[in-house]
């Protein structure tokens, strides 16, 4: 139950372009950040302002795309990085896997219209 004047946030993360993108089209199953979080469930993807310098392309930018399930954050392992490889090298390999942690996400769903949003460093709080 929402009381006046009380607002719902959502958990929310600011990735670059294109890797915003394959998130929410299924081909990219784990973000890869240097820190960690015990946070686990819905989360909004924020495409930031800027694209990956590797892969230009014409994406959305600065726009909330949809929402994943953050299920996992995995520790970083050459093992892990391997079967990341093996599972998809066009991907991964553009990674350079100098992060430690991997978070790895599952039920897109993606907005019929994106939303205008300013990107923020860390996890942040979007107020829907």
């Amino acid at each position: 139950m929402n009381y006046e004047g009380e607002k719902n946030t959502m958990k929310t993360i600011t990735i670059k372009q294109p890797w915003a993108t394959l998130i929410m089209q299924g081909d990219k199953r784990f973000e890869f950040r240097n820190w960690q979080t015990a946070y686990r469930g819905e989360l909004l993807i924020n495409a930031g302002k800027s694209i990956d310098k590797y892969l230009p392309k014409e994406l959305p930018l600065g726009k909330i795309l949809g929402k994943v399930r953050l299920v996992d954050c995995i520790k970083m392992s050459p093992e892990f990085k391997e079967e990341l490889l093996k599972e998809n090298r066009d991907i991964y390999t553009k990674s350079s896997f100098k992060e430690n942690y991997g978070w790895q996400v599952d039920n897109v769903q993606i907005f019929d219209e994106p939303i205008e949003a300013k990107g923020h460093l860390s996890l942040w709080e979007y107020n829907i």
